[in-house]
């Protein structure tokens, strides 16, 4: 897999929650700052207070290998109760991919409920690329290893969204 094939993870897991409560959660931005050792803090800009499609987010990330950055976000899909969706830019041109493109976004994420029994099942997904990330920084330093270095990389992505995954499940099913 190479950065260009716009490598992609996904995770889903089941939650004894009804969907309404578990749409809450995810579109609550600051949510997954909890349980990320990447995500430090995020905000919702302009006016709209909240999640809505055309709504943009900043948020602050840091990681060992490539130091701390910021991101806008702008939420790209948005049909309640069923997906929400985001892709993300680097408006500081950290990373060398000029001026920040939601069309030519770094990372497009989603989360999508599917009603199931008695609850739903709740899927968590990237996209990297087709824009630059910090991914596209540590590439840079050693071409000849791109496919070790994305490997690696979607693995972290994994145990995180599997963490972040866990943490909802554990918020939507504890009682009110």
């Amino acid at each position: 897999m190479r950065y260009v094939d716009g490598p992609a993870v996904e995770c889903d897991l089941y939650l004894a929650a009804a969907p309404a409560r578990v749409w809450e959660l995810v579109t609550d931005i600051e949510l997954p700052a909890r349980f990320s050792s990447e995500l430090r803090r995020v905000r919702w800009l302009d006016d709209t207070g909240g999640p809505a499609l055309g709504a943009r987010f900043e948020g602050h990330n840091q990681h060992p290998a490539i130091g701390e950055w910021r991101t806008i976000s702008h939420v790209v899909q948005f049909d309640e109760p069923r997906v929400f969706g985001w892709v993300v830019t680097d408006p500081d041109d950290r990373f060398g991919g000029g001026v920040a493109d939601p069309a030519h976004p770094g990372a497009t994420w989603q989360y999508r409920l599917t009603a199931e029994d008695d609850g739903c099942r709740l899927s968590h997904a990237v996209r990297i690329g087709p824009g630059r990330t910090g991914l596209s920084l540590v590439i840079d330093q050693a071409p000849e290893n791109e496919e070790q270095i994305i490997e690696r990389r979607l693995a972290a992505l994994r145990d995180a969204m599997t963490t972040t995954l866990q943490g909802i499940r554990d918020l939507a099913e504890k009682p009110r």
